[in-house]
């Protein structure tokens, strides 16, 4: 019995490309499978690069079909992955990895160039994994002492406050400078070379600050402890390139580094606002970010955020997941770039606007 292919979510010129790539795939294969429908398809080829591949996978994986994810990242959260820029050979190897009884799990990917995106899909972690943000925090305690009363007048005389100078109260110390975390260290331009790094019984990320990528575990959670608390440039030990790519064998492909950027965002806030943004603003994606498989609530929150510039509040309402997590989503966005706050100014008024009737006659 023929297989059958499917082809969704994208536009025209990519399907036409995609076609004429599996014919002469197909041909390679026997001739063993066809085009359908996407209703009628045993498996739907959706281009995850776009803006509505995203939604089409949701509503595919919803109706229990075998989705494979046309994408430039090197991981995707759909069934099987035909990697960018499309051809003939690739998808000869998808066809023979789907018809050979392949894994239903995301197809390992070949070892390529790093690619600066965010990473797709990780393992999921244990049920009993927790994060430092979902666990209740103590309520936080001024710990400064408090001014002092200013200095009464010593006597009195006549009935009357005998003449005397209040001192002011001194000034508050200027707080302390911030104390820099992992999170800061992975801004661009922060480190350079290649570099280990290890917190306690964490587990070591290698980190190629010229290149912009790491190797370290494939899911996020495990690196938990590496964000907490302050790091100082000597906790990055120097490491030589032998013995870097000795190393990061054992630990497979090189993971762009803003998807540990991301983590360290999503961790900062712990359910709060990052500093400098409004509580009460509007924020928007400007493109859709790759969710991670650990954090399935995301996927609803970037849906209802690609709907246009929102508050947290209705986020959280049009997503149905809790504020806390919906604000340390916006954060770790924030912090990558791929969210921004939206202002509700009117647009400033052009030339014309401003000369009006009166400016258009006295330019006559």
């Amino acid at each position: 019995m023929a297989l059958t292919l499917g082809t969704t979510g994208m536009d025209s010129a990519t399907e036409a490309e995609l076609r004429t790539a599996f014919m002469q795939a197909n041909a390679t294969q026997g001739g063993r499978w066809k085009l359908a429908a996407e209703g009628e398809a045993d498996y739907v080829v959706v281009d995850m690069d776009s803006m509505y591949g995203p939604m089409s996978w949701l509503r595919l994986h919803a109706a229990g079909k075998q989705v494979i994810g046309l994408t430039s990242a090197a991981r995707t959260q759909t069934d099987f992955r035909l990697e960018r820029p499309i051809s003939a050979t690739g998808v000869a190897a998808l066809l023979d990895q789907i018809a050979g009884g392949g894994s239903v799990t995301a197809a390992p990917v070949a070892e390529a160039a790093p690619v600066a995106v965010p990473s797709g899909m990780s393992p999921s972690p244990v049920p009993q994994d927790q994060l430092p943000e979902e666990m209740p925090q103590p309520p936080r305690e001024d710990l400064r002492p408090p001014a002092p009363a200013p200095k009464l007048p010593d006597s009195v005389e006549a009935g009357t406050l005998a003449p005397t100078t209040i001192q002011p109260a001194p000034p508050a110390p200027p707080a302390p400078p911030r104390e820099r975390r992992l999170a800061d260290w992975l801004a661009p331009g922060a480190l350079q070379g290649k570099v280990r790094y290890q917190k306690g019984t964490g587990p070591a990320v290698l980190i190629d600050g010229d290149a912009r990528t790491y190797h370290g575990p494939a899911a996020l959670k495990p690196l938990a402890e590496a964000f907490e608390g302050p790091v100082a440039r000597e906790d990055f030990g120097a490491i030589d390139e032998a013995t870097f790519a000795r190393e990061a064998t054992p630990l497979g492909a090189a993971q762009p580094l803003v998807r540990l950027q991301w983590y360290g965002g999503l961790l900062a806030g712990q359910g709060r606002l990052l500093e400098g943004y409004d509580p009460a603003g509007k924020y928007k994606l400007g493109k859709w970010p790759q969710t991670e498989r650990e954090f399935p609530k995301h996927f609803r929150i970037a849906t209802a955020m690609m709907k246009g510039p929102a508050t947290l509040d209705e986020i959280t309402t049009a997503s149905g997941v809790p504020l806390e997590d919906v604000i340390d989503f916006v954060n770790a966005n924030l912090a990558t770039g791929f969210a921004e706050p939206v202002s509700d100014a009117p647009p400033e008024p052009t030339d014309a606007q401003k000369g009006g009737l009166f400016g258009r006659l006295r330019g006559k």
